[in-house]
């Protein structure tokens, strides 16, 4: 693709990175055809060739030009960045990089309306803090009937007991675990069940109390700084300990683990932190890359269910994990069912199904149709905006794969 950026402009370093993305891209289209929001909508400017072409529009534009509006931030805002683009591309277009660019500058160029910015503030301070959003969640559960709708179907009635969860101080082997902002209190048997997994395979699990949100909600909300702040944030907690030979950064959420692997790039142009950033991404480690490296015969699991298993799009698309909790279940004796369209997005996508819930509903009930189509005992996934999103239907129960398997270890 040709671009038409000034030498001024291509001083700035978002320029020159965008321009490198540009340059990338062919034209071909191909990534259309899984986009799920082209899918639906049937517009080339909600593909992510159209929104390829806006962004160039808009960041060759002059400030001020009449031509950057707020049409062209609602096609930004439909995106629901699940990378299934990059996934189909032969030509390797980055394009979530482009897409961090273009939102960040249309949201400069184009203010919000203050009750979009108030919603996506609110969004930012509840869902950040865990403390903070399992009171607000408790409450939200007692007054249930007065919650408004995307929010109340997100509230589960009460999560699975966590049960008890083993101190690991004692295995050789030590790894860190990030405990999350909103899994705690929507899914707290998610993080005790890993720590029961994986210290049957002699792996003990340290949360480390100073490391909070990844920086994802800010990030994608556009509060880019913010983001970029929780991520040094959250390096300094683990330094330490990785000094002192942790061998990972165990994430349960795929989309947290897509973003700290992410730390590496949002800190590049941070002399103080680029170093520990791309040590860090290194040895951010889905928990499906830690248990498919083991031997998992010693797990013991004894299971007779049937289950249908998603994979979220921060697992397939961004980390390329595509097929291995399936492989991993696979192993484990647990007999899974066919998915159809198993490449398209839920939903979800972070914040996605509540500043988009039309798209992001149409889009669970064809997961979830695609999902039982083989009569599964239960859902599985991986990434706990997933577990909530789906199970906000209140179809066929949806938990993480972890749980499961935990549930099926014999003595």
């Amino acid at each position: 693709m040709q671009t038409h950026f000034t030498e001024e402009d291509l001083k700035k370093p978002h320029i020159r990175e965008a321009d490198r993305v540009l340059r990338t891209c062919v034209h071909c289209g191909f990534c259309n055809a899984t986009c799920p929001t082209y899918q639906l909508l049937g517009d080339e400017r909600d593909g992510p060739r159209g929104r390829i072409y806006l962004m160039k529009e808009m960041l060759e534009a002059p400030e001020g030009a009449d031509k950057v509006t707020e049409e062209t931030r609602l096609h930004l805002d439909r995106c629901l960045t699940c990378r299934n683009c990059e996934t189909t591309c032969p030509s390797g277009v980055e394009y979530h990089k482009l897409l961090d660019i273009g939102r960040a500058e249309i949201e400069r160029r184009v203010p919000r309306k203050p009750a979009e910015r108030a919603q996506r503030y609110a969004l930012r301070k509840m869902l950040v803090e865990p403390k903070r959003f399992q009171a607000l969640l408790k409450l939200g559960q007692t007054f249930k009937p007065l919650v408004p709708g995307a929010l109340r179907d997100k509230m589960p009635p009460a999560p699975v007991d966590a049960g008890q969860r083993p101190d690991g101080r004692q295995h050789a082997r030590q790894m860190l675990i990030l405990e999350g902002c909103v899994q705690p209190g929507l899914s707290p048997n998610t993080n005790a069940a890993t720590a029961r997994v994986l210290g049957r395979l002699g792996i003990g699990l340290t949360p480390v109390a100073e490391a909070g949100c990844c920086g994802a909600v800010d990030f994608h909300l556009n509060a880019q700084e913010d983001g970029r702040a929780r991520a040094r944030a959250n390096i300094d907690a683990w330094w330490p300990h990785l000094e002192a030979g942790a061998e990972a950064i165990v994430q349960t959420a795929s989309g947290c683990g897509a973003f700290v692997k992410e730390y590496v790039d949002i800190l590049k142009d941070d002399s103080a932190y680029a170093e520990k950033a791309a040590r860090v991404s290194e040895l951010a480690k889905d928990l499906v890359e830690v248990l498919r490296d083991e031997a998992l015969d010693d797990l013991n699991v004894k299971q007779d269910r049937r289950l249908a298993f998603h994979c979220p799009c921060t697992l397939q698309h961004a980390q390329k994990l595509g097929g291995a909790v399936e492989s991993v279940l696979t192993r484990l004796g647990f007999s899974l069912t066919p998915v159809a369209d198993a490449h398209l997005c839920c939903g979800s996508a972070g914040t996605y199904s509540i500043t988009q819930p039309e798209l992001a509903t149409q889009l669970r009930d064809n997961k979830l149709d695609n999902l039982e189509a083989g009569n599964p005992e239960v859902i599985v996934t991986a990434n706990i905006g997933c577990q909530t999103h789906l199970n906000g239907a209140n179809r066929t129960p949806v938990r993480h794969w972890i749980e499961i398997v935990d549930e099926a270890l014999t003595p």
